[in-house]
């Protein structure tokens, strides 16, 4: 790729380095992490001819800020964030979020890789400095390579975002990596296996924007409109699909990404979206830790009103997430078509008032404490003698008047696959 490619791609600061031989090549696949805001400097948009690789060391233009980009693009602008936190410092099984946008032809993808921990907890890969590596971190790396190449080859020989094509390259990165047949066998163990969910986009001349999902396991995707809140684009693939049901057990995933057993990349096609818009992909670590699905929106809008930027934001967001996620997490994050920060956190306040005033009714002050995402609103009396069937009570309410505008697109169920 040359320097002078319309092409830009998240950026995160390298931490530590480590090539992994996959299909004759040595591909860079480090561990990074998100870096605490640096002193406040004026946004400005990278060079629009420009590329900014994942690897800040290449000879490309550098960013304003690592995790974080701003650029023309739409109706005014495109920004993105991401945001990538382990539960265990050098262990985590999600790989580094993905973002990246064309110019040229106006379209993106941004998408996130879980590797699945229980099933894929062998040892596959050693890192030169002697650290074991599992199946599942191999694999959720291997998935984003394999991902990157496949958009790339979307954005710049004009082939068509089909989730058969992505499932090919996964296939075949997944066939050529590293891995250990282990001697324990059984239904639940998978060779590399990992989660995939993103949302490939196109900007279109009349200021709207098409959207696919994609999406393997269960991670998910999401839009998050002004007027209706967090919408998901994603269904799990587990045999139960409501998403209070899912907080409240951890079944089994009937689909993911591995490399020794079937697998489908699911996807749906949907009407242009008007602009502006945001668009999330977020692994469980983000959103199966919170009291109700409600609260993960909350956590989003909260600590977009307190923050001055994009940098700030994603900053926020990483703590956040840390205050209460007992799990990796991993976030991507793209708004579209908004003319500057303040416009865009403007256009989410009255989202917000709404938000916090319909998950505080009733809802019990312990809960305040695990994650804190809403502020305000009439609890109800502490009685530790009742404080189950009080909690149960008031997620049962919540989700009920939550759920509809939530599952808006929230994609049929298809035939589940062993």
């Amino acid at each position: 790729m040359s320097d002078h490619e319309p092409w830009h791609a998240v950026p995160a600061r390298r931490h530590d380095a480590s090539p992994l031989s996959t299909a004759g090549a040595q591909v860079p696949l480090g561990k990074h992490r998100l870096a605490p805001a640096p002193d406040r400097q004026p946004t400005a948009a990278p060079d629009a001819g420009g590329v900014v690789p994942a690897d800040p060391e290449g000879p490309w233009p550098r960013p304003v800020a690592p995790g974080t980009w701003v650029a023309p693009g739409g109706r005014g602008w495109v920004r993105a964030f991401t945001v990538w936190s382990e539960r265990v410092p050098e262990r985590g099984e999600d790989a580094e979020p993905f973002v990246a946008h064309h110019w040229e032809t106006r379209q993106g993808l941004l998408a996130v890789f879980d590797g699945s921990g229980g099933a894929g907890s062998a040892p596959a890969w050693q890192s030169p400095a002697g650290s074991p590596r599992t199946g599942a971190w191999v694999g959720a790396r291997v998935a984003r390579l394999a991902t990157d190449c496949w958009f790339r080859e979307v954005a710049l020989d004009a082939e068509q975002a089909e989730p058969e094509s992505l499932h090919g390259y996964l296939e075949y990165f997944l066939s050529k990596a590293p891995q250990r047949r282990s001697k324990i066998g059984g239904t639940m163990r998978r060779q590399l296996p990992t989660t995939l969910a993103g949302v490939h986009y196109r900007l279109r001349d009349d200021e709207s924007v098409e959207l696919q999902p994609l999406w393997a396991g269960d991670s998910r995707a999401y839009t998050l409109h002004p007027r209706d809140g967090l919408q998901v684009l994603t269904r799990d693939h587990t045999r139960e699909s409501d998403a209070l049901e899912l907080l409240r057990s951890d079944p089994p995933m009937t689909n993911l990404v591995c490399a020794d057993r079937a697998f489908v990349v699911d996807a749906q096609r949907l009407a242009p979206f008007p602009l502006p818009l945001v668009l999330v992909a977020a692994t469980d670590g983000f959103f199966g830790y919170v009291n109700t699905p409600g609260d993960f929106e909350a956590v989003l809008l909260e600590t977009l009103q307190r923050a001055a930027d994009e940098q700030e934001w994603a900053d926020l967001v990483c703590r956040e997430v840390r205050g209460y996620t007992a799990d990796d997490a991993s976030l991507a994050l793209v708004a579209l078509g908004h003319q500057s920060f303040a416009a865009l956190r403007d256009l989410y306040a009255p989202r917000l008032v709404e938000l916090r005033d319909r998950l505080g009714r009733n809802r019990p002050r312990a809960l305040d404490r695990s994650p804190r995402a809403v502020e305000g609103g009439a609890h109800v009396p502490e009685d530790p003698a009742q404080l189950g069937s009080r909690v149960r009570a008031w997620q049962d309410q919540s989700w009920h008047a939550y759920r509809g505008a939530y599952e808006t697109y929230l994609p049929a169920s298809s035939e589940e696959h062993a």
